[in-house]
């Protein structure tokens, strides 16, 4: 084994290029997102982090290695679980939603907004 590979090799939990696309949906509502794991213990990034509870929503979620190209904002090393762990955070659908997402991405997820 590589040198460089070992201290990931005793970290069995931790996802490396692991990503899911949440897309929600009700009457007037209509959200997609991606989250792309930074430090999440794959369990816990796949049963928890990406199985959102919404009532009277229906969701929708699919797992893939990477967060799609197509986001208008993302909110890089967002917090998450009390602050223990970090996602970067795609949003996809309406532009204008970074209005209201972009404050929460800096204060409340304490992340680093941009616009790629």
């Amino acid at each position: 084994m590589r040198a460089w590979l070992l201290p990931f090799s005793l970290l069995p939990g931790l996802a490396l290029g692991e990503a899911c696309v949440v897309h929600s949906q009700a009457e007037r509502l209509d959200v997609q997102l991606c989250q792309e794991n930074r430090n999440i213990p794959s369990q816990l990034f796949r049963e928890g982090f990406c199985q959102p509870q919404l009532q009277g929503q229906k969701v929708e979620v699919e797992f893939l290695e990477q967060c799609p190209e197509g986001a208008y904002g993302v909110c890089q090393e967002a917090r998450a679980g009390s602050g223990l762990y970090r996602q970067d955070i795609h949003y996809y659908g309406v532009a204008s939603d970074a209005l209201y997402l972009q404050p929460a991405c800096t204060s409340q997820y304490q992340g680093t907004w941009i616009e790629p």
